[in-house]
Parts: structure tokens; sequence; C-alpha cells
């Protein structure tokens, strides 16, 4: 992480945190991974130089707010953005989204939400779909706990680790992705999976 971007984070401690996780949740590129700003946040809070409960609320909030805000512009006006044939919105990968999100539903969206790179536009791809708000935003905020406030918890464990992690964070993605993964699988989905079969609203 940039060092100027890492002073200004403990400098203005949750605002920047809250922008930073917003931004990118809204598809506005941040000069660092997501991932990254959540793991040195959890830092922070292991030096207790952050309330650990207020960065989890904090990151929580900031997916929550901005990946709704996404849904809800194409849930209104996504067939209009589409015609523009923006760049940044590829067309072919949103399609198999959307298949995805058809075929599996409630899971379609908590999973796509889980993978990196597809975060952003499963949102689109569920606003396209005009997915019911009471279906979606109970899963984004699932998926927002277990992958943001995640990754804090991860950078809290890691502690006095943190730096080495951080320095070579593109070969320890795949391993983070992986133990997140693990967790989601063993602990996570497993308690979900109840909370789903108590809903079963069609899309």
């Amino acid at each position: 992480m940039p060092p100027e971007l890492s002073d200004y984070i403990i400098k203005y401690g949750y605002l920047t945190i809250f922008s930073l996780v917003f931004l990118q949740e809204i598809g506005v590129p941040n000069p660092v991974p997501n991932e990254l700003i959540l793991l040195f946040s959890g830092y922070l809070a292991s030096l207790g130089k952050l309330s650990f409960v207020l960065v989890i609320l904090t990151v929580v909030f900031a997916d929550f707010i901005g990946t709704s805000l996404l849904y809800f512009v194409f849930y209104f006006i996504g067939q209009r953005v589409l015609k523009k044939n923006y760049k940044w919105l590829p067309k072919e990968k949103i399609d198999r989204i959307i298949k995805r999100i058809s075929e599996r539903g409630r899971w379609g969206i908590y999973l796509g939400r889980l993978i990196p790179y597809l975060r952003g536009y499963t949102s689109v791809a569920a606003g396209l779909l005009r997915i019911k708000p009471h279906v979606f935003l109970p899963v984004v905020l699932i998926s927002a706990i277990t992958w943001s406030g995640g990754y804090v918890i991860i950078g809290r464990l890691l502690g006095d680790r943190y730096g080495s992690v951080a320095s070579k964070f593109s070969a320890w993605r795949i391993a983070l992705v992986g133990a997140a993964l693990l967790i989601i699988i063993f602990f996570v989905i497993p308690r979900i999976s109840r909370l789903f079969k108590k809903q079963q609203k069609s899309i």
C-alpha cells in the first residue's frame, strides 16, 4: 500500500476507510485493492489505533451501502446504461452472471459477491434482473459481513505479520481467498443455508 494512503487512513480513520470501500463498491477504481485496505484496517485495530468493532461496522456499512446503490441504479435505469456499450461494462460477463443468478437464486448472488472481480458485476446483474429488494438486500448484507468483515478479522489476526503479507499481496491473495472460502464453506454457509430455507419466496 502506498505510504501516503496508509498515512491518510491512520490520520482520518473510519471516514477514509468508509470512503475507499464505498467508492470501490460503486465501481470507482481504488489505487489499491479493497482487500488490502480491509487487511490494513484490521491491522490498525490489532495495534489499538482503531476500534475493532467500529472498523467492522464501518466496512460492512460501506460495502452494503455501495453495493445497494449500484444495484438500485441498474434496477431502475440498467437497460439504458447497457445501450451505451461502455467498455467497463462487459455484456458477456454480465450475461453469464445473470444466468447463474437465475439458476441459483440467492446462492448465485451470495457466491457472486464473494468472488474477486465479479462482486460489482453481480450487483449490476441483480439490478438488471430486477431482483426484489427484499430478496437482494439481506443477501448483500450477509455477504458484506462475510467478505469485508472477514478480511478485517484476518488483518487483525495477522498482526505484525501484516507487513510481509502486504508486500507480497498478489502472491498471498490466492491463499487469503482460499482461507476465507474455507471459513465460508465450513462455518458460514451452513448457517446461511438454514436462514435461506426460512425464506422460500421466489425471486
